[in-house]
């Protein structure tokens, strides 16, 4: 009988898929790949579920794939990432602990992902000589051209704090409440309320404090402020209404394609430029 190494738990609108493989570091093996694509199937195919969680058991997020099987079975990875990048309910991925190669593909496809401070990453196959390919296509989306070039490269072990700064991850937070902030997103998923989030530098920039949401500094406020907005019809309605008048006010579509140009004309002009002085 094939063990169970990927829990589906769901629980007032929220689904938990659970890693539970941690005597090989929660390694994509073939039945934990079958498992996973089982219960993101699952979990997809259920009306009554508003957001899902990836978690995990032990020490290690995903170690990426099980490299005592045949190197063919990585041809199923491409299938397992796009489950999680279009699951059609937000997937937030929460790490309490490091991941490696595939494993970084997986939290990558996710819509949030945040990790403990303590978590490291790299792209360890490098190392062996396999390129990180497969992953790259949800890996990429999410991390600054520059350092995806070094990272790809060296397979460099680097924090979480580094990867928050690159964009893979949401903030950074201590490991002892690393489930607080996925705490706060997801009953704003799972309820369709206004947002509502940690403060955190730059939070300012999503949500403008009691005009478009709320910034919170503790759960226990957060926890205060969904009971405030579920109570009160006219301030889930006012809250809407603000966050889009915040959007007309700051962004339109010509500010928008400017700045986003603008911003990559830059990053290519500083790689071409440090690739001449190393050339």
């Amino acid at each position: 009988m094939t063990a169970e190494l990927v829990h589906l738990a769901v629980q007032s609108g929220i689904a938990t898929i659970t890693l539970d493989s941690p005597a090989n570091r929660n390694a994509l093996s073939s039945a934990l790949r079958a498992q996973l694509s089982d219960a993101l199937a699952r979990s997809a195919g259920d009306d009554s579920i508003r957001a899902v969680v990836l978690d995990h058991t032990g020490p290690v997020f995903c170690a990426g794939m099980d490299l005592t099987e045949p190197p063919d079975a990585v041809s199923e990875l491409p299938g397992i990432l796009e489950r999680i990048s279009n699951h059609p309910k937000p997937v937030v991925a929460k790490l309490g602990g490091h991941a490696r190669a595939g494993g970084i593909g997986l939290l990558a496809a996710a819509d949030i992902a945040v990790a403990a401070q303590h978590a490291t990453f790299a792209f360890s196959e490098v190392r062996i000589g396999v390129v990180p390919a497969v992953i790259s296509v949800t890996v990429l989306p999410r991390v600054l051209r520059h350092a995806a070039r070094e990272l790809f490269l060296t397979g460099e072990t680097f924090d979480a704090a580094r990867k928050s700064a690159d964009l893979l991850l949401s903030p950074v937070v201590d490991r002892r409440s690393t489930a607080a902030p996925p705490l706060v997103w997801l009953e704003c998923l799972a309820t369709g309320q206004p947002i509502l989030t940690t403060r955190f530098p730059g939070a300012e920039e999503a949500v403008e404090d009691h005009r478009s949401g709320f910034l919170v500094e503790t759960p226990a406020e957060g926890a205060e402020r969904l009971s405030e907005m579920k109570a009160d019809r006219g301030l889930r309605t006012r809250l809407r209404d603000g966050a889009r008048q915040v959007a007309v006010e700051r962004y339109s579509v010509e500010d928008s394609l400017r700045a986003y140009v603008e911003l990559w004309s830059d990053l290519d002009a500083r790689s071409k430029g440090r690739e001449s002085r190393s050339g």
